[in-house]
């Protein structure tokens, strides 16, 4: 296993050697963390460093051609998996947050295989450690962790009370569609000129409150959400490549409404005059 892990991290060249193949794969390289780790009582109590080399074996061809972040396993997963496993609970052995690690991992589609060395760097004049392989098939099924819940705001663009920016937790802030001038134009042309109209209110938003980041793809909000961060929807990308996503903008409402649905939702906070639907199956809040 150990040969396994040390071709995995080599050249390709090398790897090419070993395996015969050559398959697609990301990585993560001296990925430094503190964490309370270990099973002897001086380990208790205090911190200690570890590092994290990772390389994930991918399914072929998973975005490239079309550049298109979403359609990647992202290096912010890898990281993401390590920090949530660190932050669950108290661990005594390398060994079983290796195997959390790897489960976390290897729930994300893209991913077929991944090789895993978690050392200790503060246990000696050396770094002692652990190294996993474990492919998909292997992985222990278990239940996926709770995702987080986002809050979700539809605001009128020229509002000027953020107070909801303040309330602690990830928030995101979706808005109306600006009650501006706007040029005659068929469909489609229409449709994306009120898209980016709706864009260019986040943009001057975010330039009011350094609160606020403007994101466009799934994979950005995904890891938005999970740090708990406040952001402000761009919305064409996600619109427009998503298959039976809203085809009409309207006020806005409607994409709003789509992407608290996307994105589990509770409850969409409206802060905007805007007429509410009779009937919505997400709950609806007015301030």
């Amino acid at each position: 296993m150990t040969s396994e892990i040390s071709d995995a991290f080599d050249h390709p060249e090398v790897r090419m050697a070993a395996t015969g193949a050559l398959p697609d794969r990301i990585s993560l390289r001296d990925h430094l963390a503190e964490a309370e780790i270990g099973a002897f009582q001086q380990e208790r109590g205090q911190t200690q460093r570890l590092r994290f080399n990772l390389a994930v074996e991918l399914r072929p061809r998973q975005g490239a051609a079309s550049d298109d972040v979403d359609l990647i396993l992202s290096y912010d997963k890898l990281t993401g998996a390590i920090a949530a496993e660190l932050a669950s609970e108290r661990l005594n052995l390398l060994e079983t947050l290796a195997e959390r690690i790897a489960a976390r991992i290897l729930a994300e589609p893209q991913a077929l295989r991944v090789f895993l060395r978690i050392e200790k760097l503060d246990r000696g004049p050396g770094a002692l450690g652990v190294e996993i392989v474990r492919a998909r098939a292997a992985a222990a099924p278990g239940p996926r962790p709770a995702a987080v819940v986002p809050r979700i705001l539809f605001l009128a663009p020229g509002t000027t009370d953020l107070a909801a920016l303040r309330a602690p937790g990830a928030l995101v802030v979706t808005l109306a569609l600006p009650d501006l001038p706007r040029p005659e134009a068929p469909e489609p042309a229409a449709f994306r000129i009120a898209l980016l109209e709706i864009e260019q209110a986040a943009w001057a938003l975010a330039a009011r409150d350094p609160r606020l980041t403007v994101v466009s793809t799934r994979t950005e909000i995904d890891w938005a959400i999970g740090q708990g961060n406040a952001i402000v929807w761009a919305p064409s990308k996600l619109i427009c490549d998503t298959p039976g996503a809203p085809g009409e903008v309207g006020d806005g409402l409607p994409l709003a409404l789509w992407l608290a649905e996307q994105f589990g939702a509770g409850e969409l906070i409206v802060h905007a005059p805007v007429a509410l639907p009779a009937e919505s199956r997400i709950r609806l809040i007015r301030v």
